[in-house]
């Protein structure tokens, strides 16, 4: 089981998107390496994540 370690916001001049990167990507390497070895096709396995991000973006912007 892969862990993560977000401890609390980042202040300043943090830079957030490789604070999550960092975490990310290993995951996403993981899983599309999984599909891949499967026969997926790469980009359509990343644009899936994309997509996905993406609706959940939305879907919080909708809660606000």
């Amino acid at each position: 089981m892969m862990r993560f370690n977000f401890e609390g916001p980042l202040v300043g001049d943090g830079d957030m998107s490789a604070a999550c990167q960092g975490q990310l990507l290993p995951l996403v390497h993981e899983i599309v390496q999984a599909a891949l070895a499967a026969g997926w096709n790469q980009d359509d396995v990343l644009l899936a994540f994309v997509e996905l991000t993406w609706d959940l973006y939305e879907q919080r912007r909708g809660d606000l």
